[in-house]
């Protein structure tokens, strides 16, 4: 008999992380085995997607989807999406090249996916038992405040909405519209979450560890920063409005 298919996807956009992949991939597997990988890689010049697609001929739980062009973490994971709806996968992760999420905290994200205990399971530094390593005092104070200030103006009740080691189940992505998300980095974390939240499905968090990336470099910019603060306000108000038409409403039901 042939090997059971899994039905569990691992989603890596790779942008020039040449060095780190092998080491990322060698991790994952050896934690998890029995997982698909699907690297999505926007043509990085450092040939990324060229290594990846040569293990992919040789290890069939690897997949590699190349894209012409760099056009953001939001878009790779969106097409990550949407590849994997259309292969029919129950459980599809979010999960980083650069070694800053470590293979041996998925476990957990994963188990409680599966549990049908949520339908989106984040990888959390910011609950009980959550870590950070290696982050310097302004990374660590941008991250906590940006989380602060998505709970203060968007109230999701979400520790750590900008978290992108994340776990989600089938359904969500299925009755999410992914054609109409344009956000990306920290941003695109925050927009998915949020639209989670307001489409009423569970988000559990589960505390992970996070370490800071020893292999390339990172992606951080100030754009991206920017981006995300500027969204939360308008998406917070929005949130706000809804939430106070459906007391109206609830109210003149009465």
């Amino acid at each position: 008999m042939g090997a059971v298919p899994s039905n569990t996807l691992v989603v890596i956009p790779t942008y020039n992380e040449r060095l780190a992949l092998p080491v990322t991939l060698s991790g994952l597997f050896e934690q998890q085995p029995d997982v698909d990988v699907l690297i999505v890689d926007d043509g990085s010049p450092d040939g990324t997607g060229e290594w990846a697609e040569q293990l992919s001929r040789t290890d069939s739980r690897v997949h590699v989807l190349h894209r012409s062009e760099k056009s953001g973490l939001g878009m790779a994971y969106i097409a990550g999406f949407a590849w994997a709806l259309e292969r029919e996968y129950e459980i599809i992760c979010e999960f980083d090249a650069d070694g800053s999420h470590r293979p041996l905290d998925l476990g957990q994200l994963l188990d409680v996916a599966r549990s049908g205990e949520a339908d989106l399971v984040i990888g959390s530094r910011w609950v009980p038992g959550g870590a950070i390593i290696d982050w310097p005092k302004s990374r660590f104070l941008l991250s906590r405040g940006a989380n602060v200030y998505v709970n203060a103006v968007m109230g999701l009740r979400v520790r750590d909405a900008t978290a992108g080691f994340r776990a989600y189940t089938r359904r969500v992505l299925e009755t999410l519209d992914l054609s109409d998300v344009q956000s990306q980095g920290y941003c695109f974390q925050i927009d998915m979450t949020y639209r989670t939240v307001e489409a009423g499905f569970r988000v559990a968090e589960v505390p992970i560890v996070f370490v800071e990336r020893e292999l390339g470099e990172s992606k951080m910019s100030g754009s991206i920063i920017t981006e995300a603060f500027t969204k939360v306000a308008g998406w917070g108000l929005t949130r706000r409005r809804n939430q106070l038409r459906r007391l109206l409403r609830r109210s003149r039901a009465a």
